[in-house]
């Protein structure tokens, strides 16, 4: 952590399971037993000494090549492949969001500016499977249906909790790609329509027409919690940034604050997705 800003990539998780942790404790123990150092057990394993601290934090979940290297180094037992089959990760979110997605369960306030992809709190399913079935590396069947478990699980948020405020500002291009077809966009606006009359919801367009604005660096999430603290999450491509710092979060407010002002007004914008709808 540097000044409040956690980044993560594919290999960190922020917030391993309880079997996660547990796992790795075994594995030290026995790697310390042997008399083992890190370096020398990566070696036999034919992992990096940075794997296996993460194996041995729980950050990680181990690769079956691990487990099974591991079994052999430490007299092939069976107890780290049975222990193997006990580990428990929340399953269908990526692994530096589901700190993020804990946070959200109690969170009074939540801002939410997306410019790639209609957010997963507001998806339909049929296009959130067309996101899934482009992802890359491509995902199975079994991974598919898994996410969109989690992500209809999330939604309940949204009717769940009446007294979280809910904003959101979304670029028009998103609709204009017409991601899954016409169809999959015609559902989508409808859904959207439908959300946005809950009174704890507010969902407002950035014109293509603004042309500049305060979000152009990219997308941002802002959290409240019930004890009155802000945080902040920004995604890329493979990781995602938690930020706690104060400093970082106001630049974040103003610049949110400021995107509010230069969307489309409440009104306005159901119009202009009423419009978008009608043309496709």
């Amino acid at each position: 952590m540097v000044d409040g800003v956690v980044g993560t990539g594919t290999g960190g998780e922020p917030e391993s399971s309880d079997s996660l942790r547990t796992f790795g404790a075994v594995v030290q123990g026995l790697r310390e037993h042997a008399g083992l150092s890190r370096e020398e057990f990566g070696e036999l394993v034919r992992f990096s000494k940075h794997t296996v601290a993460s194996v041995e934090l729980g950050r990680r979940m181990p690769d079956a090549e691990f487990v099974q290297r591991a079994e052999e180094v430490f007299g092939r037992t069976g107890a780290l492949r049975r222990a193997a089959g006990c580990l428990e990760r929340q399953p269908g979110l990526a692994a530096w969001f589901r700190r993020w997605a804990a946070l959200e369960q109690a969170a009074i306030t939540l801002y939410t500016y997306e410019c790639r992809m209609i957010p997963g709190l507001l998806q339909t399913e049929a296009y959130a499977r067309a996101l899934f079935a482009n992802q890359l590396p491509p995902l199975d069947d079994g991974q598919i249906e898994e996410r969109w478990a989690a992500r209809a699980e999330r939604q309940k948020l949204l009717k769940g909790r009446p007294n979280t405020a809910f904003s959101f500002i979304l670029e028009e291009h998103l609709f204009l790609r017409c991601l899954g077809g016409g169809g999959v966009t015609r559902e989508l606006v409808d859904h959207l329509q439908e959300i946005a009359e809950l009174r704890n919801v507010a969902v407002q367009i950035m014109p293509v027409a603004q042309g500049a604005h305060a979000g152009l660096a990219g997308p941002m999430q802002l959290l409240e919690t019930p004890d009155n603290r802000w945080l902040a999450y920004n995604e890329g491509q493979r990781g995602g940034q938690f930020i706690s710092d104060p400093k970082e979060i106001s630049v974040l407010h103003r610049r949110y604050a400021r995107m509010r002002s230069q969307a489309l007004s409440l009104e306005d914008s159901s119009s202009l997705l009423q419009r978008m709808r009608g043309n496709l």
